[in-house]
């Protein structure tokens, strides 16, 4: 294994997924470095999604390899999603429980001690402590949103997963989610957040990648010192798949 893999928080190989007879993942090929944030960006039905979902567990590829800090899917898929937090489209919360149930199951389901003492904490990070006692079920998509991103940075994930997080948040929500994705107290902490949204990918992303038509047609560095190169491959890439 060369120095690069070594580095790897995400290796991704070979990584091809259809939905019936309509391909989505055609044989993508992509490692993410330990401490990287990585904006993925494309058009609808590139496959950000789908590729977040496979590699939060919850799509089973067709064929490829998927490594997160070691751990392969398949039979280490459990180790894997201990390694991972996921902000999807689905908030992965329980609506019959409140959120202070919700978070208290989630670290069980990690294994993790301190129970109380972490679900006051990230409930406070995220603005929603006075909400903790209220029923999921009878909150907003954004209120929803803000106990799912709680969920994912629960147990201190290496990899966090992030598939437009930015549906739903209201400014202040945005400023809090902003500060999580560009929070250093963890140098390992991986990113990869898929999003529509240009100017946020240039300002919180390290690396800036487009899917088109399930492959990576680009994956480069954002160039602090010319913000326009990532405009320009961005209408290259996408505008053309609108």
């Amino acid at each position: 294994m060369t120095s690069s893999e070594d580095q790897a928080a995400v290796r991704i190989r070979g990584l091809t997924k259809s939905f019936g007879r309509t391909p989505v993942l055609r044989g993508i090929d992509l490692d993410v470095h330990q401490g990287t944030v990585l904006s993925l960006l494309g058009p609808n039905g590139s496959g950000k999604t789908t590729l977040i979902r496979v590699l939060a567990t919850l799509t089973r590829p067709d064929a490829g390899e998927v490594r997160i800090a070691g751990a392969g899917l398949g039979r280490q898929s459990a180790r894997l999603r201990r390694l991972v937090g996921v902000v999807g489209h689905d908030p992965l919360l329980y609506d019959d429980l409140t959120a202070r149930e919700n978070l208290r199951f989630a670290c069980r389901m990690f294994g993790l001690d301190r129970i109380d003492e972490r679900v006051d904490a990230v409930s406070d990070l995220i603005g929603m402590s006075p909400d903790l006692d209220r029923r999921i079920g009878a909150m907003s998509h954004g209120m929803k949103k803000r106990f799912s991103i709680a969920r994912a940075i629960l147990h201190d994930p290496q990899v966090l997963l992030l598939d437009e997080p930015e549906t739903g948040l209201d400014q202040e929500a945005l400023s809090l989610l902003d500060s999580v994705i560009a929070d250093r107290s963890n140098p390992a902490r991986t990113v990869i957040m898929a999003t529509h949204n240009l100017e946020r990918a240039v300002a919180l992303g390290d690396r800036m990648a487009i899917l088109a038509s399930g492959r990576v047609a680009y994956d480069k560095h954002v160039d602090a010192a010319d913000p326009d190169a990532s405009r320009r491959a961005y209408i290259r890439h996408i505008g053309a798949h609108r």
